[in-house]
């Protein structure tokens, strides 16, 4: 069974930093897109930012310059350097894979880690 775990998540103060994790657990030979979304109490899920197999991103507008993507193939994760926090980054961050090349499950579509709550405090 395959599984997006999510951690790093915790209470900051504004203009401080924290590092997410997500690692993919099961039997993987490959991910494709893996990526970060938020969701804010009362709002919709949104893009943070996303990275390709290959090491290409793409940022929400609101992160550039403050948050960075990265991912190790080898280890099927993806990390998420939040520098600079403010508190409009407080939201539950969800871990995402476009697409799980697996080897006993065949391809799984548009994975979801079950959330870490990220608080920034004013």
């Amino acid at each position: 069974q395959v599984q997006l775990v999510e951690s790093g998540g915790g209470l900051v103060q504004a203009g401080g930093s924290l590092t997410l994790s997500c690692a993919a657990r099961g039997s993987i030979r490959s991910i494709n897109v893996m990526g970060w979304y938020r969701q804010a109490p009362g709002k919709q899920r949104e893009l943070v930012a996303t990275i390709t197999s290959g090491g290409s991103t793409n940022y929400a507008d609101s992160v550039k310059g403050r948050f960075t993507i990265s991912r190790d193939n080898a280890k099927n994760t993806v990390y998420l350097q939040m520098n600079s926090l403010k508190p409009e980054d407080t939201a539950v961050y969800y871990c995402n894979a476009d697409r799980i090349f697996t080897r006993l499950q065949g391809n799984l579509y548009d994975y979801w880690g079950q959330g870490t709550q990220v608080t920034v405090s004013s």
